[in-house]
């Protein structure tokens, strides 16, 4: 009982002390970066990225994969989530696929890269014996993320830490210029806690750049609130065994059908967002939507089921909108 008690202590301390990193990352770099110094927003993405040549097709989509709480760094992705974002780079040979950002830093940083607690983060990851306990650190740690991303007062600064960021490997990928007349095609495709993270970002991508921005939930949890107006899609995919996603329907107001005036349901009463039962995913694990592990009732993996669903979503071709001319 002691622990617990010590435990709870440590986790209340820890939340109050989240949004620091989010502040120094402001007062570091933040206000220069969003123009409030040199204006430097402008040039930022533009010039030619460190392999621009290394794709021969024309790109003009680039597919932004935000991972679930669980990740401890942008490069950590499972051999099912990389199969997902090769297969659908496969399939659509005018994307990229950036998956570098981690969604639970406002300045792109691991767990590991982190000066005063990398070693703990570290060991957390990496210890046998302890990895149960290291990744319910882990996730907790990335949860206070997640909620200064919802949170009013902290998320504006958190999800333009998190656009800048996008934009920044966007440009790494392939060269990209906001000053081009010809809108991009930005496909946010987050799962668990990385959908609420590309929600939040969506408006500050909308508003620095010419871009169709669609964004795919993958047994996503997020508020009501952000991004919705800013997206010009959003597609929820959920599986029938994943009660987490859940969460995000009971514990916010904003997506409770009775409060109609929030931006969810007005997005979803006109048709901007839509959700799909995909099949008897569970939220993650070898059942889960990156999951390798055969289906009884299909001759597939639950991976394939994902890949085939998201390649069906009309998100891959730019609209002729106004919505492109911004």
């Amino acid at each position: 009982m002691n622990l617990l008690i010590l435990a709870g202590i440590i986790l209340l301390i820890w939340g109050f002390f989240a949004p620091v990193g989010t502040l120094v990352w402001w007062l570091d770099q933040g206000a220069e970066i969003i123009g409030l110094r040199k204006n430097r927003l402008k040039e930022l993405p533009a010039g030619n990225g460190s392999n621009a040549g290394a794709k021969p097709a024309k790109v003009n989509c680039y597919i932004i994969f935000l991972p679930g709480v669980g990740d401890f760094s942008a490069d950590e992705l499972t051999p099912g989530e990389e199969t997902f974002l090769n297969r659908l780079v496969q399939k659509h040979p005018n994307c990229v696929a950036v998956s570098d950002v981690f969604p639970y830093s406002a300045s792109n940083q691991s767990l590991g890269g982190q000066r005063l607690f990398a070693p703990v983060w570290r060991f957390a990851n990496n210890a046998k014996g302890w990895r149960t306990i290291g990744d319910i650190l882990v996730k907790i740690r990335n949860l206070w993320r997640f909620a200064i991303s919802v949170d009013p007062r902290y998320g504006p600064v958190y999800n333009q830490g998190i656009a800048t960021a996008i934009i920044e490997r966007m440009r790494a990928k392939q060269s990209l210029s906001v000053s081009s007349e010809q809108p991009l095609n930005i496909v946010l495709i987050g799962t668990s806690g990385g959908v609420q993270v590309a929600l939040g970002a969506a408006p500050y991508l909308n508003q620095w750049l010419n871009a169709q921005i669609s964004v795919v939930s993958i047994g996503g949890v997020f508020n009501g609130t952000n991004g919705f107006e800013a997206a010009d899609q959003v597609y929820h995919l959920q599986g029938r065994q994943d009660w987490i996603d859940d969460l995000g329907s009971i514990v916010f107001a904003s997506r409770w059908y009775g409060n109609v005036g929030s931006p969810f349901n007005q997005a979803r009463l006109a048709g901007h967002y839509k959700t799909y039962i995909i099949g008897s995913h569970a939220h993650d694990g070898e059942k889960g939507y990156f999951g390798e592990a055969s289906i009884p009732e299909n001759s597939g993996t639950y991976v394939d089921v994902t890949i085939e669903e998201v390649n069906k979503l009309p998100i891959w071709n730019l609209k002729n909108s106004p919505s492109n001319s911004k």
